[in-house]
């Protein structure tokens, strides 16, 4: 049987902590648990749960945590998580099958992160991360923050969910904060590390110093293709925030030369017609966004709703305001039979019953 150790790192988790280990109980052969800094009661759950619970002096080096976690495994895999996910049943059935497999050929198994889901737990934003590997090959985490675990040798996608599923918002700004430490003690950027540092520039208001970042990112040519795509697309954003959309659709066109267009992409082009009240533009995008599959093995981020519901939602807003009220409500159906209690959905609903 193949064994596996979950190590986590955790600060002030209380409230999340046993609803993690809850899951992990049923399929790990241990658990190693480093706190770097809780001020509340996650030690005191930890102990239920393992003895091996260990202390870790915070330096702001997510990495550094993460692989003292891992010098402290001794099963043959180690699956990394984090306080605020869960593992639901059926894919914890599915680690059993891989547990009670022959002895697994693979270094690497990739499984799915799914970071945003309706209440049926059916995925709405998910990519694959290296979430179980083998011990022996002594893979280390690098980056102070976003931080990536290097891997080799043979590899296998899982079809198994890991759900983040946090209560609360942490810092916005912490990710942030690490970096401008990082910069300031004369530290410089990877082409990663600046994507990383564009984007949370980005989520933190600082528009004009993420569009800087995103473009020397994207312009220096480095950079990993799934995330020079998604710099193409929140570069967009950061351009539409000014209300500049020629630069934001010129943005977005820019993935075009990376890649065949990816739905998220053609959304944000189709949003941007909207805004600009050209309907019939917009409709070429959206019902071209709805052509393409999403490929969840890339290793990018993949926004599911872009390929079906999201266009689907705008065909009915571009049609309703061509004066087209039959082609609207057809879109407006097809988007409800996929999230049927969505408030946009749920608004159309009544206004089409009223109507």
């Amino acid at each position: 049987m193949n064994t596996i150790s979950v190590c986590m790192i955790v600060r002030d988790e209380e409230k999340v902590l046993k609803r993690m280990l809850d899951c992990v109980k049923k399929f790990a052969d241990e658990v190693v648990i480093v706190d770097t800094g809780s001020s509340d009661k996650s030690m005191e759950i930890a102990y239920k749960y393992t003895d091996n619970v260990y202390n870790f002096n915070w330096n702001n080096d997510f990495s550094q945590a993460r692989n003292y976690s891992f010098s402290k495994a001794t099963c043959d895999f180690i699956m990394w998580l984090d306080a605020d996910d869960i593992i639901l049943e059926d894919d914890i059935m599915r680690i059993w099958d891989f547990k009670l497999s022959k002895k697994s050929e693979y270094d690497v198994l990739f499984l799915k992160y799914v970071t945003a889901y309706n209440d049926n737990y059916k995925p709405e934003f998910s990519f694959y991360r290296e979430r179980i590997v083998r011990r022996s090959k002594n893979f280390m985490w690098h980056d102070p923050v976003h931080e990536v675990l290097i891997t080799s040798g043979k590899k296998a996608f899982l079809d198994i969910n890991i759900f983040h599923a946090k209560l609360e918002v942490k810092s916005k700004s912490r990710n942030l904060e690490i970096y401008k430490s990082y910069i300031a003690s004369g530290n410089r950027l990877s082409p990663r590390q600046q994507f990383y540092y564009a984007r949370e520039l980005y989520y933190n208001g600082y528009i004009d110093d993420a569009i800087k970042n995103f473009t020397g990112f994207l312009d220096s040519h480095l950079g990993w293709i799934e995330n020079n795509i998604d710099s193409c697309l929140c570069l967009a954003k950061c351009y539409e925030s000014k209300k500049d959309y020629e630069k934001a659709l010129r943005s977005l066109f820019r993935s075009f030369c990376m890649a065949k267009p990816r739905a998220e992409i053609l959304c944000e082009v189709g949003a941007i017609f909207i805004e600009l009240k050209r309907y019939d533009d917009a409709i070429y995008w959206f019902k071209q966004a709805k052509n393409i599959k999403p490929n969840l093995k890339n290793g990018g981020f993949v926004n599911l709703d872009a390929y079906n519901f999201t266009p689907n939602l705008q065909l009915c807003v571009c049609y309703f305001y061509k004066g087209n009220k039959k082609r609207a409500q057809h879109y407006h159906k097809l988007a409800k039979k996929e999230k049927p209690n969505h408030s946009s959905v749920l608004f159309n609903n009544k206004f089409f019953e009223l109507k």
